[in-house]
């Protein structure tokens, strides 16, 4: 039997390209709101503990940067999104 993969920790900035969906959307609960307007399955999908935002852009054909900006701009007002430190 195999190991269940151990969950990554939601650590670094929410322009990580590295980050999975999985991370973004538990320490950044605003950001699923951003792909289901955009009619994104990204949100409960099972791959998202795999898939990246880079993933995503290149599936559904959007532009990264433009589609990170939203990102942001949901995540938290007034946010600095350069720290690692989740917890400040």
């Amino acid at each position: 039997m195999f190991p269940s993969p151990t969950p990554e920790p939601c650590a670094g900035c929410i322009d990580d390209p590295a980050m999975t969906l999985a991370c973004l959307f538990a320490r950044w609960p605003e950001t699923p709101g951003v792909f289901i307007r955009r009619q994104m399955l990204c949100y409960g999908c099972p791959v998202a503990r795999f898939h990246t935002v880079l993933d995503a852009v290149a599936e559904y054909g959007l532009e990264e940067a433009e589609f990170r900006a939203e990102l942001r701009m949901a995540a938290e007002p007034g946010e600095t999104f350069s720290r690692t430190d989740p917890t400040g």
